[in-house]
Formats: C-alpha cells, structure tokens, sequence
C-alpha cells in the first residue's frame, strides 16, 4: 500500500469523522461514496464495497464513541432515547453486518443507495424554525414505533457497515420529532450502540484490511470531537441544511453508479 493511498485514504476519513461529530451521524454516508470512489479517480484500485463497508464500519464504531464522549457535557443527550433506541439498532446491526457476507457487492450498493433515497426524502421534508430551534420542551415520542424503526435503520445499515445514523437522524427529526440538537447528541450514543453489532458482525467475516483500519482508527478520535465542539456553537437549522445537502448529494453519486 503506497504513501498516496494512505493519505487518500486519511483524507477521506477525517471528513467523515469531522461530520459525524459534527451532524450526529456515524461518518459513513461520506466515507462510504468517498473510499469506494476516490481511489479509483487517482488511478488506484481501490476497495470492493465489501472491504468498503468493513473498514466503514471500524470508523464508525471510534467516531461516535468519541463524539458521544464529547457531546456527554453538552446537555443536549437524552439517555432514556439514547438507550430505548440504541439496543434496538445493535441487534438490528448485528444481523445485518452478519449476513451481509452472504450478499453480492451489487446488492450492497443498492442497500446504500436506498438508505440514502429515504433519508434524503426525510432530511427535504419542511419542518418549522420553532421545531427546529426547540430544545428545552418535554421530550415525548412514540417508543414502539421508535423501537420499530430502530431495528430496521440497524440491519440495513449493518449491512452496509454504517451506524445507521445517516438514515437515523432523519428518522428521528421528521417521523418521531426529535428537536434537532437533541437529535445531533443523542443519535451519536445511538448510533455507538449500532456500531458495535455492526462492527462485530463485519469482523467474525474475517475479511478485515488492517492498514486502513488502523488509520481509520486513529483519524476518528482525533476528528470527530472536533466537528462536535463546532456542532455545539452552530445553528440549528443551519445543521441540518448541511445535512441535508450531504445526503441529497450522496444518494445521487450511489443512484448514479447503480442506474449507470
């Protein structure tokens, strides 16, 4: 593995992570177009989807665990959320991180491609500034219905070796009306949750490439509490656009390769 492709691959890491700490999200709705792409532009053979989504997976397991430690102070996590939703999407991607190695690389493009759909149809559906804004109110929201939705976000995302979080926060925003910043902090600790079945299912695969791991690994902890300290000084709304244009951007760069 040469120099060029190891900063390449530090490049695309540190992107993910920064927004995960960031936007609440685990860093594969970036990581995952950007390590399946971006080597081949630069000439270099680059990885199958199925090393694509073990090596997203490791990344996402480290960025949220260290972006969960650093929004721990922020005020905005809800434990009750965090542990009523997150075991759900353990055993959910578990499952999926499992018996995706029973799946073709075509199939695992079209799981992500259809997980990026969904969220980017929730992320463009309007809410109000004030529900955006609102971080102070009861939080109330429907626990099976989230219990639910939990279980299915974690297989699909095991599958493509993601947390979840990507299709996780639009959920959470939009169906169960989660304030947002209450959403970014928490889903961070769900998505931890989803992580480790996510991770642990790629893993007893086998089929890990150690280099990029272990630079996934120490990009995340250095790069996710950065972009969670910035998240913590920025504007709502103006989070979520950015969100929002992330995803919209990635489903059309997945539907694209698929469609062409």
């Amino acid at each position: 593995m040469s120099l060029n492709f190891i900063v390449i691959i530090f490049i695309a890491t540190f992107i993910g992570s920064f927004m995960s700490g960031m936007l609440g999200i685990g860093g594969a709705i970036i990581n995952y177009p950007l390590l399946l792409f971006v080597p081949k532009i630069f000439g270099f053979e680059g990885f199958t989807p199925h090393e694509v989504s073990i090596i997203v997976a490791i990344q996402v397991f480290f960025s949220t665990l260290t972006g969960f430690i650093t929004y721990s102070k922020s005020g905005f996590l809800n434990l009750k959320l965090m542990f009523s939703m997150g075991l759900f999407t353990l055993l959910g991607g578990f499952l999926g991180g499992f018996f995706s190695n029973y799946m073709n690389n075509e199939t695992i493009n079209l799981v992500y491609g259809i997980l990026a759909l969904l969220a980017a149809i929730l992320m463009l559906t309007p809410r109000s500034d004030k529900e955006i804004e609102n971080v102070n109110a009861d939080l109330k929201y429907n626990i099976i219905l989230s219990s639910l939705l939990s279980t299915i976000i974690g297989i699909g995302a095991g599958i493509v070796g993601a947390g979840g979080a990507f299709l996780l926060v639009p959920v959470m925003i939009t169906i169960l009306k989660i304030p947002t910043k209450i959403t970014i902090a928490t889903s961070l600790g769900i998505t931890f949750f989803s992580s480790i079945g996510t991770t642990a299912g790629k893993l007893l695969t086998g089929e890990v490439l150690w280099i990029p791991a272990i630079i996934v690994i120490l990009v995340s902890i250095i790069a996710s509490p950065l972009g969670a300290k910035i998240s913590a000084r920025t504007n709502a709304r103006h989070l979520q656009i950015i969100l929002a244009i992330i995803i919209v951007v990635t489903a059309i760069n997945i539907w694209s390769d698929i469609l062409l």
